[in-house]
């Protein structure tokens, strides 16, 4: 029985489709009041027989900050993949971020120690590969090194994997997967899905930042092939390639048909939207977009190598621009309904 935390959410639910598609049992934790259609959408993208496989998935109602839920939810189960987790960049989400990410983790590990579960795989991010000593081909051998341009969010994710470090120890089988950029149709208002919303409204700036980025269909392939592997006490890069910024802006703006992002935003530039943002929030109560850590990000430029699971698996990623452009085709359909 497999067990998907974060099912909700871009990753966790294209690892139920995909379990279910291979007519493997799904349990998935949700906290009360969820809305668990978003994920029967998504798998709508995907397949005619979205209905009936949704119904297959055994919803549990469980909260990975509380460990007596966990405990409960683990009954029975043999493999739990650990996908639940808290994207953001703005400050006041810190605390929720840390207690989720880092606290919610280690939840996560107690309870799978405490069950005998077989199988964890935790979904980390490239975020947690930081070193200022290294920008270039980063792999798995690349490992924390502390900076005063680490994001709240990088850390919180490196403690988490700590977590799952200290219950390998403890004899917990778990492997841990670092994704890019993680890119997905649906959930349009969170995470990379904010992107292709951004551009449809039209956006005329770009950075000369770049990252790397993949698929979510292909994260979950991998997360689910190196569980079932046993590739334990391991950690894998997941990455389709590395792109401009610039580059993924206009393949997105592409492919929506919309003009093409021509003005760069510099350092300065995105210093003083972030003041002006600042303020826009404080009259509005929306969300600040433009942070520090944001401005950091937007202007990186590290690459990563994906050597290590695309030899192990001999597997074969999506590309950018198949990605971007189903995604894209998603999200126009949508908007017409």
């Amino acid at each position: 029985m497999n067990l998907i935390t974060g099912a909700t959410g871009l990753v966790g639910a294209h690892v139920a489709l995909q379990l279910l598609q291979q007519n493997k049992p799904v349990v998935a934790i949700k906290r009360q009041g969820s809305d668990v259609l978003k994920t029967k959408r998504l798998f709508s993208y995907y397949t005619s027989d979205a209905e009936s496989l949704f119904q297959k998935i055994k919803w549990i109602d469980a909260d990975i900050c509380d460990i007596y839920s966990i405990l409960d939810a683990l009954d029975g189960i043999e493999t739990v993949y650990h996908c639940a987790g808290f994207v953001s960049f703005n400050s006041k989400d810190n605390k929720q971020m840390h207690r989720t990410n880092t606290e919610g983790t280690a939840n996560i590990v107690n309870a799978c120690l405490e069950k005998n579960t077989k199988a964890l795989c935790y979904v980390s991010s490239i975020a947690t590969l930081q070193n200022p000593d290294i920008t270039k081909n980063i792999d798995e051998s690349v490992y924390w090194k502390s900076s005063p341009t680490a994001s709240d969010y990088a850390i919180s994710k490196y403690n988490g994997e700590r977590e799952v470090w200290r219950g390998t120890e403890e004899g917990l089988n778990a492997v841990i997967v670092n994704p890019g950029i993680i890119l997905g149709p649906g959930f349009w208002n969170q995470s990379s899905g904010k992107l292709f919303k951004t551009c449809y409204q039209g956006n005329p700036f770009y950075t000369k930042g770049s990252s790397a980025t993949i698929d979510a269909r292909d994260v979950a392939s991998c997360m689910i092939a190196l569980t079932e592997k046993k590739e334990f006490s391991k950690r894998f890069v997941l990455v389709e390639n590395n792109y401009s910024f610039k580059d993924i802006l206009s393949q997105v703006h592409k492919a929506l048909g919309k003009k093409q992002p021509s003005i760069e935003a510099g350092k300065i530039t995105l210093t003083i939207g972030k003041f002006l943002d600042y303020w826009k929030s404080f009259i509005t109560g929306k969300e600040q977009l433009i942070t520090k850590e944001t401005i950091v990000a937007a202007l990186d430029n590290n690459t990563y190598n994906n050597h290590r699971v695309k030899t192990l698996l001999n597997y074969q990623f999506i590309e950018l621009h198949n990605t971007i452009k189903f995604i894209c085709d998603a999200y126009i359909k949508e908007l017409k309904k």
